[in-house]
């Protein structure tokens, strides 16, 4: 009976490039965007309605209570990555676009990594993108939060098991 193999086990997995790591990005996006929806709306219902006052076309909001949302989605964020890095090495939307992040020897991440991994991510990203297009000057394709945190992404076979 013939396997498929799992990236992990398959030494040369080819590693992910650019335009899949965005899309699996944007999948992910929608999911997180949906969890800090439910916070928000979980924080009204709680907090109750009158807690903010349109003044001048602009919302104006409790400074104890925006910092409490925003810690509140900054960790079910992280939450959200590291659990399914760890887990399965896959997010949905990774799932979706057939990649992969594990540690460089293949194996999953341990907690270290994964948030090491989450916390190097952002600024890769929202620093005009410089992390990710590290992955075209890498000679094996890594970000720089790749390099970092000792991972990285890999496609994973056709036919393989996700989870």
């Amino acid at each position: 009976m013939s396997e498929t193999i799992a990236p992990q086990d398959e030494p040369d997995a080819p590693t992910a490039g650019l335009l899949r790591r965005l899309a699996a990005l944007l999948y992910d996006a929608f999911l997180v965007a949906a969890i800090w929806m439910a916070l928000g709306f979980g924080m009204q219902f709680i907090v109750g309605p009158d807690t903010n006052q349109l003044v001048d076309g602009q919302v104006q909001t409790d400074p104890l209570l925006s910092a409490i949302l925003f810690t509140a989605e900054v960790l079910s964020a992280a939450g959200f990555y590291i659990w399914f890095w760890m887990r399965t090495g896959q997010t949905l939307g990774m799932i979706a676009w057939r990649i992969k992040a594990v540690s460089a020897t293949g194996k999953l991440m341990n907690l270290k990594q994964a948030v090491l991994r989450f916390v190097l991510a952002w600024p890769s990203f929202f620093c005009l993108g410089i992390g990710y297009l590290w992955l075209y000057i890498d000679k094996h394709g890594n970000a720089i939060h790749d390099i970092l945190s000792g991972t990285q992404v890999v496609v994973v076979a056709k036919g393989a098991r996700n989870f």
